[in-house]
């Protein structure tokens, strides 16, 4: 992938327009963000060379940056530059300075108007006929005819000295104000990319690794490689994805996780590039690059979710494509109705049609959906939780069915062994081979299993092998006379014998040897999620592969009325399939048999200890694996979503109000190009207001 850094973009228009140069010119995957000047595409194998894709993007009227910073001429500079010629101009029009005769001398104002114009001409002209050869629109093409209009009729007016042909003052202000317009929205779309920027800040330059004589050095993070051991202290970032191995420490994950407390962490817990170590020191096994930590990957999820369009953004998009060539024709057509049919004089009937021009917006519904997701998306990250795409957002306030998995989702996953009952004399071999076994599961029950056994005391290493899991089933393995070894549900472990109160069976040749009997605990946020649910006319369905009795008492403690229990992985497909023919269905799970469920339903959400499986195949992930977050992330999409709405809403009906006004001749350029200029700061305005709203 190559990346590069682009000035000058305002809007989606802008960002449209290179994306279809780039296109045209064979590139792939092409993604233009606006807000954050990012420009990434795949290039083919027939390589098309990185300058002449500078030099083209350089010829739309944008500005390809080599070093990482902005050009001199930059947009501060142009909106100063131009605002010093404007305000003796406007000043003389709106405050009627009589008494400053040399204002009101033609060729006085055109030697003022005449800067602007250029700068105007450069900057507008150049977007406009890029635009144009590149077969779209954009707004600039009408700030362009218009300013040019006003700037051409004014000059054929000090030529022929006609006084009232002078309209200098409104190209000039035209121009100027719309600078202006776009300064302030550069400024505002700034803060809906927040989120993004800090989460950059997080990213750790520097680490503490431990030589294998034990000396400590620092070395840049980008150099640490799995399987290093750090050093990290109280005060320090974590540098990268890792796993505790020596002392403890209070961590804080906020940003991350949304977590607003630090949290403990000892021997074996995995801690999270980017997180804080409030206190103590611990020494850490990096599990990952820079590149590859969590952190990065929150990063890279923001910015794709923050590029990606929802639905409700086509229709905007549709009539976006249109409307510089619809408003083009209305202007046409006010000027010649107003001379030809009202009788109006040639110059009113020009500042009507220059009005027009000036007053459409089409930026402003070209940013109301992006704005609004921006800071959804971002406010999203601050709480722990992580969308893949911005139609997420939209599917996810649309959710009727919520479907959730039973163990490690709704219950804590934290298995205690309530009795293990044996079947043979063999309990250190049988204690062995199922802690072998199940060490190749990212089960909960498993992972809780391992535990317990570990702390029980030393157990001796199993002669077992050919380990495998079976999705919602269960682990087979041989030992090492060739018997089947098998770890899992009764119907698959040992379907002769009788089920009882255990959870798990382990048998060989299907000959129960042992039973596991285990106890866990619904998640103290379990409840009132469910209330909420309800509350809110969604539906709480239980989907586990339990058995009935077990899933039947889950259902009745949180008051969920539908429920299904003993499901294979198969089974659960069929169900989730059923449920999204009745209405939009969420699954939430975190084992890997539950990674089919989450890609067949409507909407995946996964748990952060989830297993890799699971979170691939879902499209919203809970960071810090707290239910809570579930209804953090419905309110914020719902709220982002309204947000959009509003957005559209005004930008259409600025459009459809403003535009005949200003044809009726309610409404002079000058005004017009105000109201334009600040249209758009209303729309991100309202997107930014979206970062405290309350939910």
């Amino acid at each position: 992938m190559v990346a590069l850094k682009v000035e000058g973009m305002d809007c989606a228009s802008c960002a449209a327009n290179i994306t279809r140069f780039l296109e045209k010119k064979g590139l792939q995957k092409v993604n233009v963000d606006f807000s954050s000047g990012e420009v990434v595409f795949e290039q083919p194998k027939d390589e098309v060379p990185l300058d002449l894709v500078a030099e083209g993007i350089n010829k739309l009227g944008y500005h390809v940056v080599d070093d990482g910073g902005e050009p001199f001429w930059n947009l501060e500079h142009k909106l100063l530059f131009c605002a010093i010629f404007t305000i003796p101009l406007l000043g003389s029009h709106l405050l009627m300075m009589a008494d400053i005769h040399i204002l009101q001398n033609a060729w006085v104002q055109f030697a003022l108007c005449l800067p602007v114009y250029v700068v105007g001409f450069l900057h507008f002209g150049k977007t406009s006929l890029g635009a144009i050869r590149n077969g779209t629109t954009h707004m600039d093409i009408l700030i362009f005819i218009g300013s040019t209009a006003a700037f051409v009729y004014s000059t054929f007016g000090a030529v022929l000295n006609e006084p009232n042909y002078l309209f200098f003052e409104t190209s000039a202000t035209i121009i100027t104000l719309v600078l202006l317009g776009n300064w302030f929205e550069k400024r505002a779309v700034k803060q809906t990319t927040s989120a993004i920027e800090d989460l950059t800040k997080l990213q750790v330059e520097f680490a503490k690794k431990i030589m294998p004589s034990g000396t400590v050095v620092t070395i840049e993070a980008s150099e640490v490689l799995p399987g290093d051991w750090l050093q990290v202290n109280e005060g320090d970032k974590i540098p990268v994805d890792g796993t505790v191995l020596k002392g403890s420490a209070d961590v804080d994950e906020s940003m991350l996780t949304g977590e607003s407390l630090p949290v403990s962490r000892i021997i074996d817990d995995r801690v999270l590039g980017g997180s804080l170590v409030s206190s103590g020191s611990i020494t850490i096994a990096a599990i990952a690059t820079t590149r590859d930590t969590t952190l990065s990957q929150m990063i890279e999820l923001v910015k794709s979710a923050q590029i990606n369009k929802p639905n409700i953004q086509r229709l905007a998009d549709r009539i976006s494509g249109i409307f510089v060539p619809v408003v083009l024709g209305i202007s046409v057509l006010t000027f010649l109705l107003a001379v030809f049919a009202f009788g109006l004089a040639p110059q009113k009937a020009m500042l009507n049609a220059i009005a027009v021009l000036v007053i459409s917006c089409p930026c402003a519904m070209g940013l109301a959906t992006p704005t609004a997701v921006m800071v959804g998306v971002g406010r999203l990250a601050k709480n722990g939780i992580l969308v893949k795409g911005a139609q997420t957002l939209e599917l996810f306030a649309g959710i009727k069915n919520f479907v959730f998995d039973k163990t490690g989702t709704l219950t804590t996953g934290d298995f205690k062994i309530k009795k293990i009952s044996y079947q043979t004399d063999s309990h250190a071999d049988i204690n062995a081979a199922m802690l072998k076994m199940e060490r190749h599961s990212s089960h909960p029950i498993a992972q809780s299993l391992v535990k317990e056994l570990t702390e029980r005391g030393r157990i001796g290493e199993a002669n077992v092998s050919k380990i495998k899991e079976l999705k919602g089933q269960g682990i087979t393995a041989q030992d090492q006379e060739g018997n089947e070894l098998r770890l899992g549900s009764h119907r698959f472990a040992a379907p002769n014998a009788e089920a009882g109160d255990a959870s798990l069976f382990f048998a060989k040749n299907e000959k129960l040897l042992a039973t596991v009997e285990i106890e866990d605990e619904l998640k103290p946020e379990a409840g009132a999620l469910m209330d909420s649910l309800r509350n809110t006319d969604r539906t709480p369905i239980l989907l586990s592969g339990d058995r009935q009795a077990k899933t039947a008492q889950v259902a009745q403690q949180l008051g969920i009325e539908r429920f299904y229990a003993e499901q294979l992985p198969a089974n659960k497909l069929d169900i989730i399939q059923k449920l999204n023919a009745e209405a939009p269905t969420a699954m939430i799970g975190d084992g890997i048999n539950d990674a089919p469920a989450l890609a067949q339903a409507t909407l995946g959400v996964s748990l952060s200890n989830a297993s890799q499986a699971a979170m691939q195949s879902a499209q919203i992930i809970l960071l810090n694996g707290n239910l809570d977050r579930l209804g953090h992330a419905l309110a914020i999409s719902t709220a982002t979503l309204q947000t959009i709405k509003q957005n559209l809403f005004w930008a259409f009906a600025y459009n459809i109000i403003a535009i005949p006004v200003a044809a009726m001749g309610f409404l002079n350029p000058t005004w017009g190009a105000l109201f334009m200029a600040f249209s758009d700061v209303v729309v991100i305005g309202n997107s930014i207001c979206l970062k405290s709203r309350k939910v």
